[in-house]
């Protein structure tokens, strides 16, 4: 052997070392949460996937479809199965409750609305918005507005395409409708009976090899079908449709379709550009009731959706874990809160 010469065996040895060191290192970078833990908010640190190192930011702000129950649901299962980091934010009232019983401002004109933590959205590489007809204070405004502008995606679930009263957000000088503008369709009627149809998600042929239907099948809640468009319309130019809902005549799964009704758009994606001219992908569902997330198949849709948004598409696998993690039993929708037993909850609650 040479008098310089590194035994193969010696070198071997160092370079597994390093390799180790440095797998070991990535893992605890991924492993740190971005956002501090707070009683204010609910915080997941992702395991092991293809999300590792990406933090997801997920908003339930609504009052009617339980969000307070979706939103841990999904953060746990992108957290768990799939590696994202993930953070919950609620409304809360003067408390610091979650309270979804909390008054619209149509209700009562003195109501303002409260989401601690939006400040978050600066950093983070998706949001995920469930919110209702909610009235927030300029400085929380603002932070919606520079999340329009800063290019990043968003995922729209259900009553986010009407989910702001005085949201003043302007582009090239005019007043941009959320649900219109952004989202690409804002509600103007159920499509059938509130709280007696269900909907059976029906994928649209044309579009069935968009990596956000990869392994989506069998799609089904017992919320019922939002007409986002004049009759006689369609979506607005740019989006995709990837899953129509037809109602059904009850809320069981195996219900007889409603003939009178034709199916409609529940799912598609677009793109969106802000003030900046950075170009964001958008997905929005009007499907996303907490028991609608009991299907596996709108799960998959969901979490496909946010590795599409993320331009994460080639990660997306047709086998990947779909399951719920821990107890999900969420109460049914409505506003029959004493019923139902909606009452103000810490966040932990939910956690």
């Amino acid at each position: 052997m040479k008098p310089n010469a590194i035994p193969f065996f010696l070198l071997a040895f160092v370079l597994g070392t390093w390799i180790i060191h440095h797998e070991n290192l990535n893992r605890l970078i991924a492993a740190e949460h971005p956002v501090p833990e707070s009683p204010r908010w609910l915080t997941y640190s992702g395991d092991k996937g293809p999300g590792a190192g990406k933090h997801i930011v997920l908003i339930a702000a609504e009052q009617e479809y339980r969000s307070e129950y979706s939103m841990p649901m999904l953060a746990r299962l992108l957290s768990k199965h799939h590696g994202f980091h993930c953070t919950v934010l609620f409304s809360l009232n003067q408390d610091n409750d979650v309270d979804p019983t909390q008054k619209i401002r149509w209700e009562d004109k003195t109501v303002t609305h409260n989401i601690p933590g939006l400040e978050h959205l600066e950093k983070c590489d998706l949001l995920i918005l469930f919110s209702r007809l909610i009235s927030l204070p300029p400085e929380q405004l603002k932070h919606f507005y520079d999340y329009l502008d800063s290019g990043k995606p968003i995922i729209g679930i259900r009553t986010a395409n009407h989910g702001f009263i005085g949201f003043d957000y302007t582009k090239d000088g005019k007043k941009i409708d959320f649900g219109e503008g952004v989202l690409g369709g804002s509600f103007r009627n159920h499509h059938g009976r509130w709280q007696q149809d269900s909907t059976r998600g029906i994928i649209v042929e044309r579009n069935k090899t968009h990596p956000v239907l990869k392994g989506v099948k069998d799609i089904w809640g017992t919320s019922d079908v939002y007409r986002t468009y004049k009759e006689g319309g369609s979506l607005p130019e740019g989006c995709l449709p990837l899953v129509d809902g037809q109602p059904l005549m009850g809320r069981k799964h195996d219900d007889a379709v409603n003939s009178e009704l034709i199916p409609l758009p529940v799912a598609w994606v677009k793109t969106w550009n802000g003030n900046t001219g950075h170009t964001a992908r958008v997905f929005h569902v009007t499907m996303g009731s907490a028991q609608d997330f009991q299907s596996e198949g709108l799960r998959r849709l969901t979490v496909n959706a946010a590795y599409w948004c993320l331009h994460m598409e080639v990660d997306i696998n047709n086998q990947s874990c779909m399951d719920i993690v821990g107890d999900y039993n969420p109460p049914d929708s409505g506003f029959a809160y004493k019923q139902l037993n909606i009452v103000p909850r810490k966040p932990s609650f939910y956690k």
